[in-house]
C-alpha cells in the first residue's frame, strides 16, 4: 500500500509560527538545544521531526503541539476564538504585542507586568471611546 503524502508541510508551519512570534532559529536553538542547521533543514522540508522534537519546538514557541496540525480544533481553541471575537482589532493588536515581547520574560517578570497592568487599570479608568483625551492621559501616566 503506497504511503499518502502528508497534507501539512510541518516545516512551513514551524517557520510561520516562529516568524509570527519574532523568534529566530537561534532563539529556538537556545530554548530547545536543537541545532540551528537542523531547524533550517526542518523548515525547508529536508527533514521531518519526530513528535518529541515537535513538542520541544512547540514548547519553545509557547504553543500547543496541536497548533502544528490543521483541523485539530479543541475546546480551548473554540473558547479562544469566541473571546477574540469580542475584542476590537486594536485590543487584539495590543495583546499580540504583549505576547510577542513577553516570550523572553521569566515567570516572575510576567507576574510583575500583570500586577502593574492590574494596578494601572484600577488607578486609571479606561477612557470612553467617544471622549478620548490623549494629552491628559499621558500626563497622568507620567506621574507613575
Amino acid at each position: 500500500m503506497p504511503k499518502e503524502k502528508p497534507k501539512v508541510n510541518i516545516g512551513e508551519v514551524i517557520k510561520s509560527y516562529r516568524a509570527d512570534r519574532g523568534l529566530s532559529q537561534g532563539d529556538i536553538e537556545r530554548r530547545t538545544g536543537l541545532l540551528r542547521c537542523y531547524l533550517s533543514r526542518v523548515e525547508n522540508g529536508h527533514t521531518v521531526p519526530s513528535l518529541e522534537t515537535l513538542a520541544k519546538i512547540a514548547e519553545a514557541m509557547e504553543i500547543s503541539l496541536a497548533d502544528f496540525f490543521p483541523g485539530s480544533d479543541t475546546a480551548g481553541d473554540r473558547e479562544t476564538r469566541k473571546m477574540l471575537g469580542e475584542l476590537s482589532e486594536e485590543e487584539i493588536r495590543f495583546l499580540a504585542d504583549i505576547k510577542k515581547y513577553s516570550t523572553t520574560l521569566s515567570d516572575d517578570d510576567k507576574k510583575l507586568v500583570l500586577a502593574m497592568i492590574r494596578k494601572m487599570a484600577t488607578i486609571l479608568p479606561p477612557p470612553s471611546r467617544a471622549n478620548i483625551k490623549p494629552p491628559a492621559q499621558a500626563a497622568r501616566r507620567a506621574e507613575y
